[in-house]
Parts: structure tokens; C-alpha cells; sequence
């Protein structure tokens, strides 16, 4: 279970900057939330302190860190946390959704990691673009695409032998490219269509021995 914030802790997180997320503290209290994942320290000088996404999540519910989501990696997911900060558990397609969430408190928490992720642009890509995936998502590609995917209201695809589909990152061989996969020709333009507006390059393949259609997608650098 996650152990509650100290007071001084509180009182960062909710002092922070409402636009960047910009803390101010010592170092002590900064490194402690860090080590939380509820704050990250910018890779440039002067090497402020920021808000991840988990920070900012906390901040909405009144200082009380999100409790982490539990996990069921599928075949071909890394098992990644899914974000900065390490908490949040972008849905890449085919794992077990834990029944205590609803929909309406998913949509939030998606909502506020996209927003978190696009700050997270801002502040780490050389021209504070947010219009093009910054180092992290380079670094954790199937995270990024079901990130961008799910907070643009696709559906992913629930476990196999369940009913219903929906989309599915996986890796590929390419070290730069995630596969995405859709029930059907329009499902499967509409994820293009929402990566390449998120910063990615996308194409549509078909695998060569199963003639099965699906999105080859990286980040864009330029």
C-alpha cells in the first residue's frame, strides 16, 4: 500500500506551479519526491524540479499519491510502469483490467497523463515542442503509442477469449517502432490518424505470412 505524504510534502505538491508544475524546496524534500515519482528533475540547468504526471495526480486529489494500478503484462509488453513517474499504467492491449476501476475515474486518470506527458514535451525537448514525442517516450515506445491512443478515446483490446477487440501495441524488431494492431480497416486509419497527430510517423503494413494489416509507428525528431 502506498504510505501517505508528510505534510512538507503536501505542501510542495500543492504549492507547485499551476501551469509548469514547477516545485520549490530543498533538496532533501525534492530527491524525496523524486524517489517517489511524483516529481522529476529537468536534464538542463538550473536543473529545476518538476511535476510527473503522478505529481500532478496527486496534487487533484488533495495531496494523496495515486495508489498504484495493478499489472498483468501481456505477450510482447515489456511490463513497463508507463510513465515518468512510474504509477500510471498506459493500456497497450490484451492485459486484465482490474474490475475495482471505473470508466469515469480511467478517463481522469488518462486524461491527466496526457496532459502530464505533453508538459513533459514542453520542458524536455530542446524547442519545448509539445507537438513530437520527447526522450522518454523514445525510450519506452509501447507505453507512448497506447498513451496516445487511449487518451484520444480508442478502445484497447481486452484479454484474448473475452469478447470484444480493440487496439494492441506491440514491439517490434525495429528499435525505433512500435506494431499496432486494430479490428478492421477504418479502426486501424483511425490509430494512424491519432499517432500521426501525436507526433508519430505511421504507415499501414500486412505482415507477409499472415496477410494480417497493421500500423508501423515511431516518434517523429523534426
Amino acid at each position: 500500500m502506498t504510505r501517505p505524504l508528510t505534510a512538507a510534502q503536501r505542501r510542495l505538491i500543492e504549492a507547485a506551479d499551476p501551469g509548469t508544475g514547477r516545485l520549490k524546496g530543498t533538496e532533501a524534500q525534492l530527491t524525496a519526491l523524486v524517489k517517489r515519482g511524483l516529481a522529476f528533475r529537468h536534464p538542463r540547468p538550473p536543473h529545476d524540479h518538476f511535476l510527473t504526471p503522478a505529481g500532478h495526480r496527486a496534487r487533484e486529489a488533495g495531496g494523496e499519491p495515486p495508489q498504484k494500478e495493478p499489472e498483468t503484462p501481456s505477450p510482447g509488453d515489456p511490463g513497463d510502469p508507463g510513465g515518468p513517474g512510474g504509477v500510471f499504467a498506459a493500456r497497450v492491449g490484451g492485459e486484465t483490467v482490474p474490475r475495482a476501476q471505473g470508466e469515469a475515474a480511467r478517463l481522469r486518470e488518462v486524461r491527466s497523463a496526457w496532459q502530464g506527458m505533453l508538459e513533459l514535451r514542453r520542458m524536455t525537448n530542446p524547442d519545448a515542442s509539445t507537438d513530437r514525442p520527447c526522450a522518454w517516450e523514445r525510450t519506452h515506445l509501447v507505453q507512448a503509442a497506447a498513451l496516445a491512443l487511449e487518451a484520444s478515446g480508442h478502445r484497447p483490446a481486452g484479454p484474448e477469449g473475452e469478447g470484444g477487440d480493440g487496439y494492441r501495441v506491440r514491439d517490434t524488431p525495429q528499435p525505433d517502432a512500435v506494431a499496432v494492431y486494430a479490428p478492421g480497416p477504418d479502426a486501424l486509419r483511425a490509430c494512424a490518424e491519432t499517432l500521426e497527430g501525436a507526433g508519430w510517423q505511421a504507415g499501414e503494413y500486412t505482415e507477409p505470412r499472415t496477410r494480417r494489416r497493421y500500423v508501423l509507428a515511431s516518434p517523429r525528431r523534426v
